[in-house]
């Protein structure tokens, strides 16, 4: 497949300067590919990682709770419960990665405080708090870095269909217009060569009648 362009000198000269300009925008689209894959691969293994620790975090986050609720009595806990009260940040990031900006998200967690009467505190209240915020720890950076992901593997699968197009569509085509342009060309000069030949023994054949 080629294009429809006239094998002319002009359109040669266009065609390889778009087909150089194709050519190295594949190489730079398939290094980029690469830098993110790379960068996809790591924030997949943090979120592996993340995800091992979540689970770990849970299973020591909700005995405890359950601790909690045989030690103290569910309605002494819940009475407990409506009097504390967090205030979390949660701010929108720009993060770059592999050269592009990538939306994140920062929460700032509250520092574990008591918030009730010492008369009311027992240690299973203070274990579940501090393993319950070691869990929201684990769960808000599990977010922002599982959102970085998604978007890296956007870039990809985009950056993966303009390396494609070039590689099966564009290049291709424009390698076999140039091929046919600079054939065309070369026959033209071939047939132009023997014209001129030709042109050139009848004149001689000519004069040399006339001489004779």
């Amino acid at each position: 497949m080629r294009e429809a362009l006239a094998p002319t000198k002009s359109n040669l000269i266009h065609i390889k300067e778009r087909l150089s300009i194709a050519c190295e925008g594949y190489e730079l689209l398939e290094q980029k590919r690469e830098i993110l894959v790379m960068a996809l691969m790591r924030k997949v293994e943090r979120v592996k990682i993340l995800e091992r620790n979540l689970i770990s975090a849970a299973n020591d986050a909700y005995p405890a709770l359950k601790r909690m609720f045989v030690v103290a009595g569910r309605a002494k806990t819940d009475w407990i419960s409506r009097n504390i009260n967090y205030s979390f940040s949660i701010k929108e990031l720009h993060i770059k990665e592999a050269g592009i900006n990538m939306p994140g998200i920062e929460v700032t967690l509250p520092s574990p405080a008591l918030k009730y009467s010492l008369g009311d505190s027992i240690a299973e209240y203070d274990e579940t708090t501090l393993k319950f915020f070691s869990l929201l720890e684990i769960l808000t950076e599990l977010a922002s870095v599982r959102t970085i992901a998604w978007k890296l593997a956007h870039e990809v699968r985009k950056t993966q269909r303009r390396v494609n197009a070039l590689e099966k569509l564009v290049i291709p085509v424009a390698k076999e217009t140039k091929i046919y342009i600079e054939a065309a060309l070369e026959e033209k000069e071939r047939d132009t060569f023997f014209s001129s030949k030709m042109l050139k023994k009848r004149k001689e054949t000519a004069e040399n009648v006339k001489s004779g």
